[in-house]
């Protein structure tokens, strides 16, 4: 299948590239017209109904009429010069509430606004809330309908807020806004220019990368475009793929995607242009689409396993419970797999389209490039491993240090300083804290007749006597009179771990305790709805986290054909989830002071950290692997194997965290901690576990690493026999004999082993037999080399004069 796409594609390269690029503007305008038609905004609705904030939602929607996609809004209205509210003001308040509640707020068309955009004018019902206490300012409560994901939605709210303001401004009255929708429009109107910023860094970061590695610019734009349009045909498929199944996906998910596709798929890129620009280098004589498609068939083979890694890991959180996780994998699934596609298909087409050019103006083609700081590093890891292992457990243990202590944060807020969050803490000092954003308890007869307001009196009482609890509203019956809704307002912020304790203990009590028979009371409201996310997410990541462990390494068993690689490499990557999550906790719980890590972090750590993580592993040790099998010491083994693949690790790592990195400067502090995070994770797989701590314990262990299997026993012929046979070198390189344990194939089944003149690497022999005659430099080429094979006498043949033998 693999030799049958990328053989298609390189023969047949503007076809292919055309058909990506028409499916790409297709399906961009595609998901940007219909994703906000498949995502929910509520997080009550991904929890599963057997959740108490859940079965009140349910009763909240069908007795009392409320819309899963009410977004409501706390309007404050005071005199603008500070004093207590008069008659007249009320009155004036009053009259613009009524008049309000009859104007409809007509959507903006801004210019650039998709096609189908759905259309959010609406009359929104406007009504007179409560008086602070001292007669300083008086709430109204609106609500507005929609997406609040949507931008049209955003846009609607400005206009609302704008007609609001010129409303009371007419009186003399000044007014401010607060709710869930109010501060998320206020956060994406001050952070807008950061995120820009922080988009357009990460594309340079990109883009500067390429240029240094491969001093070229169209080798440092091309891959940028052609993920731009893979990345608009996968959010076309996960689009159609939850419209098909009708799935609803978190918002967060798009945003997601853009920035693992943007990583992964520079990633692959650079995997397919290392090798090209080796095999170009070493065969100038090949037409370049033979070679393309020589490179892509062997390099696609690594890059299909790491995409199935990934879409592996991410399968597992089908079995969550908590619909977010649920969402998250099938969406990231499909997404790897189009990106998967594109490597198959459009990488390889742009490789033969443009052959040579792809490196202009560079003359890498035309030079050896000589030992640099991959092959000097590669030779300490190889003579020091034991420094180099306890050196790498050190620092990962430190930073796993973070753990102690560490705590979970369910609460939305922590960001800027908004509009928003000025007007709730205006309220709070007046009010209860909870006054905005209420707790409801939801009481319904069990076929017992109609409720009547006295009934309801115990649960009333029992709630007032809670600590925490600052006001009890009166019961408001629905109109059947089959259900009853009691509002609370803590003292407490309501999206406060003090308010998600306080629903989750004593005021849950207190409802089981005071409710007669024949009636069933359920707690709702913001608290009550990340307490039982909490519940959740404990439990999905008790049951995710062991299976996708084991299925990650059933795949590297498979993969690797030992029974002690995978341990190490999973020993590895879970000391680097360890030590990434720790140093999380290290930054913002135990230094900033934040209330915890982010939830979902853990998660997202363990299935991007851990799955990118094992695929950097699976390069090196394969690469390994393939060097162990030649006849000649393991630690030379490990240093080839590291010199030749180092580069492309750590080049891809960089671009990687990068475009994680770009998170990490977003205004909300859920972002702010994913980002980070997540960015050095991958440095921490790359340059630590994959670079460093893998090869030292490889060096270590020799050939015993691949027991039951170990490769390459040196047995047969001396040395000095092969040399007799081996090939002489290029006139192009001068290179001198090397030993047949050096003229092996060097090509592994990975097909990773792109060399960069920046990193200074000599080329190396591929594994077809038509490129035998290209000999390959030795592994140490400065005199003495410890590691180099040895003669019947003992001489070392790495100690010859160039150009003896």
């Amino acid at each position: 299948m693999i030799r049958a796409l990328t053989g298609f594609s390189t023969r047949n390269p503007w076809k292919v590239i055309a058909a990506w690029a028409v499916l790409g503007i297709l399906l961009t305008v595609l998901s940007q017209t219909l994703i906000y038609r498949v995502t929910q905004t509520q997080t009550a609705d991904f929890l599963p109904s057997s959740y108490d904030s859940a079965a009140a939602m349910k009763i909240a929607e069908d007795r009392f009429g409320t819309k899963p996609d009410a977004n409501p809004v706390t309007v404050l209205v005071a005199r603008s010069d500070g004093g207590t509210l008069t008659a007249a003001d009320r009155q004036q308040i009053d009259a613009g509430a009524k008049r309000l509640s009859r104007l409809k707020v007509t959507m903006p068309t801004p210019k650039d606004a998709p096609p189908f955009q759905r259309d959010y004018s609406q009359v929104p019902q406007v009504d007179p809330a409560m008086t602070a206490p001292d007669g300083t300012f008086e709430l109204l409560s609106a609500n507005l309908t929609g997406n609040s994901a949507d931008p049209g939605l955003e846009d609607t709210f400005r206009a609302f807020r704008d007609s609001t303001r010129a409303e009371f401004a007419a009186q003399g009255l000044r007014t401010g806004f607060t709710g869930a929708l109010a501060d998320q429009v206020d956060s994406a109107d001050d952070g807008k220019t950061l995120a820009t910023v922080a988009s357009a860094c990460a594309v340079g970061l990109i883009i500067l990368l390429h240029i240094l590695v491969f001093r070229s610019v169209l080798a440092a734009l091309l891959p940028l475009i052609a993920v731009a349009f893979v990345s608009g045909v996968a959010g076309g498929a996960v689009v159609g793929t939850a419209l098909l199944t009708g799935i609803k996906l978190d918002p967060s998910v798009p945003s997601l995607i853009s920035v693992v596709l943007l990583g992964i798929g520079i990633d692959y890129f650079l995997f397919l242009m290392f090798r090209f620009r080796e095999q170009l280098r070493a065969h100038p004589e090949r037409h370049h689409r033979a070679t393309a498609a020589e490179v892509s068939r062997k390099v696609g083979t690594a890059i299909t396993s790491a995409a199935l890694t990934i879409v592996a890991a991410f399968a597992t959180l089908g079995l969550a419970g908590f619909g977010q996780f649920r969402v998250l994998g099938p969406a990231v699934a499909v997404s790897v797999l189009v990106m998967l596609l594109a490597s198959l298909t459009l990488m390889p087409a742009v490789l033969a389209a443009c052959g040579r050019a792809l490196f202009w103006p560079s003359r890498a083609l035309k030079t050896v490039p000589r030992d640099g700081a991959a092959a000097r590093f590669a030779d300490l890891v190889a003579r020091r491993p034991v420094v180099m292992i306890l050196a790498s457990l050190a620092l990962l243990a430190a930073l796993a240090g973070g753990l102690a202590g560490i705590r979970m944060d369910y609460g939305l807020g922590g960001g800027p300083r908004t509009a928003s969050r000025t007007t709730a803490a205006e309220i709070a000092r007046a009010l209860p804290a909870g006054v905005a954003d209420p707790t409801s308890v939801y009481v319904e007869t069990k076929g017992a007749g109609p409720l009547s307001p006295g009934a309801l009196d115990g649960i009333a009482q029992g709630l007032t006597r809670v600590t925490g609890v600052g006001q009890v509203a009166k019961p408001v019956l629905s109109e059947d009179r089959q259900a009853a809704r009691i509002d609370l307002f803590l003292t407490a912020d309501s999206q406060s771990q003090q308010a998600r304790d306080l629903v989750s203990g004593p005021i849950r009590a207190a409802v089981a305790q005071s409710t007669p028979a024949g009636l069933s009371a359920h707690v709702g409201g913001t608290p009550a709805v990340f307490a039982d996310v909490s519940a959740a997410v404990d439990h999905d990541l008790r049951l995710v986290f062991p299976v996708a462990a084991a299925l990650i390494g059933v795949i590297l068993l498979l993969l690797l054909r030992s029974l002690l690689a995978p341990v190490v490499l999973m020993i590895s990557v879970g000391l680097g989830f360890a030590a990434t999550l720790g140093a999380a906790a290290l930054l913002f719980q135990h230094t900033m002071g934040k209330p915890g890590v982010n939830f979902t972090l853990p998660l997202v750590l363990f299935l991007f950290v851990v799955a990118l993580g094992t695929d950097y592993n699976i390069l090196i040790s394969d690469r390994i692997r393939e060097e162990m099998e030649h006849p000649g010491p393991p630690r030379a083994a490990v240093a080839r194997a590291l010199r030749h693949t180092a580069p492309a690790i750590a080049t891809a790592g960089l671009v990687l965290a990068g475009s994680f990195a770009g998170l990490a400067v977003t205004p909300q502090p859920s972002t702010q901690q994913i980002g980070f995070a997540t960015a050095l994770g991958i440095l921490l797989s790359a340059f630590l576990l994959s670079i460093v701590l893998v090869p030292a314990l490889a060096a270590l262990l020799g050939r015993s690493l691949w027991w039951p299997l170990r490769p390459g026993r040196p047995t047969g012929p001396p040395a000095t026999q092969h040399r007799a046979d081996a090939p002489q070198a290029p006139a192009w390189g001068h290179a001198p004999q090397a030993p047949a344990w050096e003229h092996a194939p060097q090509a592994p089944a990975w097909g990773h082993a792109p060399q960069a003149p920046a990193w200074g690497h000599a080329p190396q022999a591929p594994a077809s037999s038509q490129w035998a005659a290209q000999p390959q430099a030795d592994a140490f080429p400065h005199s003495p080399n410890p590691y180099a094979p040895h003669d019947e006498t003992g001489a070392n043949p790495s100690s010859t004069p160039r150009g003896h033998h």
